[in-house]
């Protein structure tokens, strides 16, 4: 089996597990998602663990094992825990605000940039030129963070743009006369 799949999934307390019709759902404080499984999959609970089962032992079954088992790792650590990911805003007059269900972008543009806030995403602005995106989906809040980033990507000569707190920019040296 693969070797990620072989790693059981540990539920903490408070978090609920249940299947039915080949459909995972997991409970937590933070909220409830669901995650489909794959025909040549099937998972088990053991007191607190949940184990990975392969049905065959093709190739993409144990590919497939390893992915779920990474998906529902995912989840489990979305409904306890939750994801947030950070931006920061560099530029002079660049700036950013939370209206409601709206994100108000001031990226240099001769109009100011509208983002709508998806179902189950929380943005906070503690200051001007930082953004932090908090939800339990790991792949929306990646989502919706690098959609926030493409209005105006870093560019390399100054550096100014959306970019994430962690990323480093590689800066370019300005032509020389």
């Amino acid at each position: 089996m693969s070797r990620v799949a072989n790693n059981p999934v540990e539920l903490p307390s408070g978090v609920e597990f249940s299947i039915a019709d080949n459909t995972v759902t997991i409970k937590g404080s933070k909220g409830q998602m669901q995650h489909n499984m794959h025909p040549l999959v099937g998972v088990s609970q053991d007191g607190n663990q949940l184990k990975m089962e392969r049905h065959d032992d093709s190739k993409s079954a144990n590919a497939l094992a390893g992915t779920t088992r990474a998906l529902l790792q995912n989840i489990v650590t979305g409904v306890s825990v939750g994801f947030e990911r950070k931006l920061t805003i560099i530029g002079v007059g660049y700036r950013a605000q939370v209206q409601g269900k709206v994100l108000d972008l001031t990226l240099g543009f001769s109009h100011p940039v509208k983002f709508q806030i998806p179902e189950g995403i929380t943005i906070e602005t503690p200051s001007q030129t930082e953004i932090v995106i908090k939800g339990i989906d790991k792949q929306q809040v990646g989502q919706v963070a690098a959609d926030i980033r493409a209005y105006r990507p870093p560019e390399p000569y100054k550096g100014k743009g959306v970019r994430y707190a962690d990323e480093h920019v590689v800066r370019k040296e300005a032509k020389k006369t």
